[in-house]
């Protein structure tokens, strides 16, 4: 392993640990008590998905309670209006035009920080633990003014250490921050899942058969994840020889999940949101409405599902040009046996991805929802989803491939700085 690539990881790892430490920073006038009460009793709803993807910051009401979600809600926005409005695409497309575009993301996340931490910031003012102890032990105008700077400069801290990660790093900053959240929480969900069974609350066999699933979960993500499409492609004979040296691909790999861990993101952030605010109401209309959406209700499931198919085939017509692959192609005198080369490859390209797109969305629903289904069936007492399973599976799977890929570049540099 080159230093290089060792200097990346320790850059990632100390970064993912700054992360961590930041969870522990509690907003100022906040009595930590009575909210970790209130996240006790709200464990299988929607407060204890936000809190699992948020690395338990939100029970301690961290600076980094809000988490990440902010800055992927300003994204899922902008990806949306950039698919609406050609001159946005085209201002993404171009190289000054998506500093621009980053920045409005990020100006986005700002906005949708403060609304969201104004509004925390006031749900806590009618929350009290079970002695009568306030959650806030402060003047109330103070608190919402401290509390949102602290939960703003918090969501800022983690959009940089993200970006950082991405730039200096390995991997993708953004979602190894959710990974780093999820399995922060693994070590205390296999404590609680000790004490059920010491209580008489959950049968042996019952954790078995959740070790059996969650195994399969991770079989079925790998196998679908590695499995590809490669469309064949020849190159003219003038082009093998003036690249005989060089490896030259003689196929087109189209992955079945072209989307990647993205379209489960994007759903769990649209539904959690609406969920996490009509929790704390007091309205008894809304908080019917509250229930339907909670995690561990059928009709978020169904939402679930419905949301992570559509982001799928939403994403992965962003992330796969079939345009633009048959103009590469065409310049580089390649092309597809039995094809001709221009208008009709980038048609064959998109008939095929389209094909893979479908069975990969049914895969990224299925995964999201089928193995809470199952849980559900056999009664166990606690929240589990297929979404964190994918989220982590799908992350680590991409950071491997990514250090793979940088073990490649740096042999061939070392190969080529010997041949000179």
């Amino acid at each position: 392993m080159s230093k290089d690539l060792i200097n990346k990881i320790l850059i990632t790892l100390g970064f993912i640990l700054l992360y961590r430490l930041l969870a522990y920073v509690p907003v100022p006038g906040v009595n930590i008590d009575v909210v970790k009460e209130f996240f006790d009793s709200n464990a299988n709803n929607a407060l204890g998905l936000v809190n699992m993807f948020s690395g338990n910051a939100v029970e301690r009401l961290s600076i980094i309670s809000l988490g990440i979600m902010p800055y992927i809600t300003a994204s899922i926005i902008m990806e949306l209006l950039a698919a609406t409005f050609p001159a946005l695409g085209k201002m993404k497309k171009e190289r000054d035009g998506m500093q621009k575009y980053m920045q409005i993301i990020r100006y986005t996340t700002i906005v949708i920080t403060l609304i969201q931490s104004i509004g925390v910031s006031m749900g806590l003012n009618s929350l009290t633990g079970q002695s009568g102890q306030s959650a806030i032990s402060i003047d109330m105008n103070t608190f919402i003014f401290v509390s949102s700077i602290s939960m703003l400069t918090g969501t800022m801290l983690l959009m940089w250490i993200g970006e950082q990660i991405t730039q200096k790093g390995i991997g993708n900053g953004i979602s190894l921050i959710i990974f780093a959240g999820i399995v922060s929480a693994i070590p205390s969900a296999i404590g609680g899942t000790i004490d059920l069974v010491n209580n008489g609350q959950m049968n042996f066999l019952t954790v078995i058969a959740i070790i059996v699933i969650i195994l399969a979960t991770v079989g079925a993500i790998i196998y679908v994840e590695l499995g590809e499409r490669r469309v064949p492609v020849s190159y003219s004979r003038k082009v093998m020889m003036q690249n005989q040296n060089k490896r030259v691909m003689n196929y087109i790999p189209i992955k079945v999940n072209l989307a990647g861990v993205i379209p489960a993101i994007f759903a769990s952030a649209i539904l959690m949101f609406p969920a996490t605010v009509l929790q704390g109401s007091q309205n008894e209309y809304l908080l019917v409405i509250a229930d339907y959406l909670s995690p561990s209700s059928y009709t978020f499931n169904v939402f679930m599902f419905l949301f992570v198919v559509f982001f799928a085939f939403f994403y992965a017509s962003i992330t796969f040009n079939a345009k633009d692959i048959s103009e590469n192609l065409k310049k580089q005198g390649g092309f597809i046996p039995g094809v001709r080369p221009g208008a009709s490859t980038a048609e064959f390209l998109n008939e095929t991805a389209s094909r893979l797109t479908f069975w990969g969305a049914l895969y990224l629903g299925a995964i999201s929802t089928v193995p809470w289904l199952i849980v559900k069936g056999m009664g166990v007492p606690f929240y589990f989803g297929g979404v964190a399973v994918l989220i982590v599976v799908q992350v680590a799977i991409d950071t491997m491939r990514k250090i793979e890929a940088q073990q490649y570049t740096n042999k061939y540099q070392t190969l080529s700085a010997v041949g000179l």
